[in-house]
Formats: C-alpha cells, sequence, structure tokens
C-alpha cells in the first residue's frame, strides 16, 4: 500500500512539473531527443506528460523492473535485427 501511494505522488509531482513547464523545458528536451516526425506539438502536451509522468513514477518506486525491461527490449531490438540482416543476404542472394 505504502509503494501506491509513493507511486501516485511521485506521478502527481511530475505530471504537474511536465504540464506547467511544457513550453519552458520539457517540450524542446524531447525535440532534441525524438526524430522530427515525432516532434512534440502543442496537441500532445497532455499524452506526453502522462507517458512521462507514468514513466517517471515507475522509475522511482521500481527501477530494477524498468532494467530489467530496458534490457529485455534491448535483446528483443538486437534479434529483430539479426534476423533482418539475415533475411536480407538470403533474398539478395
Amino acid at each position: 500500500m505504502v509503494e501506491a501511494v509513493i507511486w501516485l505522488i511521485a506521478f502527481v509531482a511530475i505530471l504537474f512539473l511536465c504540464y506547467t513547464r511544457w513550453a519552458a523545458s520539457v517540450s524542446p528536451g524531447l525535440d532534441k531527443v525524438m526524430p522530427a516526425v515525432m516532434a512534440t506539438r502543442g496537441e500532445n502536451r497532455l499524452v506526453w506528460s502522462l507517458a512521462l509522468a507514468v514513466l517517471g513514477a515507475t522509475t522511482l518506486v521500481r527501477p530494477v523492473d524498468i532494467l530489467l525491461i530496458l534490457i529485455l527490449l534491448g535483446l528483443i531490438a538486437l534479434i529483430g535485427m539479426k534476423l533482418v540482416a539475415w533475411a536480407t543476404r538470403k533474398a539478395n542472394s
């Protein structure tokens, strides 16, 4: 129960900070990291703030889970890239 309360407090705090400081710091920071296709615009303000709040609160409360998910996603991406490279080599020969 305590973990859920801490998560909710972190979620609300991060959501408030992201939403209120959107134009000053959050949007330009995301635009530097994201590709141009996914550029943050005014209509995406709430969606990006919610996503960042969920990720931030989960990272604060359960950092090991986030680390394991990142490792798993990295392995899946590596295997996918290897399979695509193998398939293109097979298709070219």
